[in-house]
């Protein structure tokens, strides 16, 4: 089971299956912009496991997207016009997706949401903590539980620190 967004087809999951598949096996999808969401690799892919591994494929809610039936010439060219037109809703689907997305940020942003982690300040008397820090007065550990920091944000709270004190000079 690929449990992965359909955007490309460098899933593990997807990779693993695509390895085990061997003739005459039935892949059965969903739907098609779960196997994938860009045109081409969804017609890339097809041709692969259809054609070139000689896998039948399913689509669940599209029937007319069953590779076991019709593999006459008609039914070949059925499907292809099929699979074409809902490759190109799947990738149709997925840029508007992108587009609602960053509109939404942009949006966001504008009305001055902040994005990520809030920000740790360093407390008032974090100089005077620093400076019994490098005395060796203070443990690491001590200095931080203090600081209510974590290392990664007490030093660079302490490189900040330094790099004003250098803009000051």
């Amino acid at each position: 089971m690929d449990k992965l967004s359909g955007k490309d087809f460098n899933r593990p999951q997807y990779q693993k299956l695509v390895r085990r598949l061997k003739k005459d096996d039935l892949l059965c999808v969903k739907s098609i912009d779960r196997l994938g969401r860009n045109y081409e690799e969804i017609q890339n892919q097809w041709r692969v496991l259809t054609k070139g591994k000689g896998v039948d494929i399913y689509v669940i809610d599209m029937p007319l997207l069953d590779t076991r039936r019709g593999k006459d010439l008609v039914g070949t060219f059925l499907s292809d016009i099929v699979l074409q037109v809902l490759s190109f809703v799947a990738e149709n689907e997925r840029d508007n997706i992108r587009q609602r997305q960053a509109e939404g940020i942009a949006a966001a942003k504008a009305r001055g949401v902040r994005f990520g982690r809030p920000a740790v300040e360093p407390p008032e008397n974090f100089e005077s903590i620093v400076a019994q820090w490098q005395k060796g007065r203070l443990r690491f550990e001590d200095a931080l539980a203090q600081c209510g920091m974590s290392s990664a944000t007490f030093y660079r709270r302490l490189r900040e620190r330094r790099l004003a004190d250098q803009r000051e000079r």
